[in-house]
């Protein structure tokens, strides 16, 4: 059975993770977002759809295409970022389900139906996403999830020629706790829990 997770572990990954808006001059390794993906791949999604796909945006040259697409508030905090990791997720996942889901060879056409297709694939994409910052957080990385982006345009310049579609963004690096808002309250176990 699986070990339970210290305190600090679990500080890391959630109780003191913070959404950062400032960051640190630091830069972030191809080979440490290489070991972030190869740790977040492995978690589950649905029939190992994996439909997530993402592009890290480090160059200067990549985030001024990217800035356009921002909303004024974001730009600052996102053009400042070591990384920008735009996490999409691939319309045309079930093609690949031959090789990744083989103990069922007509796992494709399971998703031949476009809203079937979509509905896994956003779903997992965004869990796929949620990993992301998990296994980042877990490698000593500070994240900064957004929205508040033109999606369009994200996906004419970044995902043109494919079926991929852009869901959110999420800033990459070691954060500048002078940028931190003060805490916001969560709401309770009772308030959005039951036990039937």
């Amino acid at each position: 059975m699986p070990s339970v997770l210290d305190q600090s572990a679990l500080d890391q990954l959630f109780c003191a993770a913070r959404t950062h808006n400032a960051w640190q001059s630091r830069p972030v390794s191809d080979e440490l977002l290489g070991r972030i993906y190869n740790s977040m791949r492995m978690a589950p999604t649905s029939a190992n759809c994996s439909p997530a796909r993402i592009v890290f945006v480090k160059s200067q040259e990549a985030k001024e295409k990217l800035k356009p697409a921002l909303m004024e508030g974001n730009q600052a905090k996102t053009m400042t970022a070591p990384v920008v990791a735009i996490i999409g997720y691939d319309m045309r996942f079930a093609d690949k389900l031959g090789y990744l889901f083989p103990h069922a060879p007509d796992a494709a056409n399971w998703f031949k139906d476009e809203q079937v297709a979509f509905t896994t694939a956003f779903r997992n994409g965004t869990l796929q996403g949620a990993y992301l910052m998990l296994a980042a957080r877990a490698y000593g990385l500070d994240c900064g999830p957004m929205s508040g982006f033109d999606n369009a345009k994200v996906d004419e310049h970044f995902f043109a020629g494919t079926q991929v579609k852009s869901n959110f963004l999420c800033n990459l690096g070691y954060g500048d706790p002078a940028g931190l808002f003060p805490r916001s309250p969560r709401l309770a176990f009772d308030e959005a829990c039951s036990i039937i």
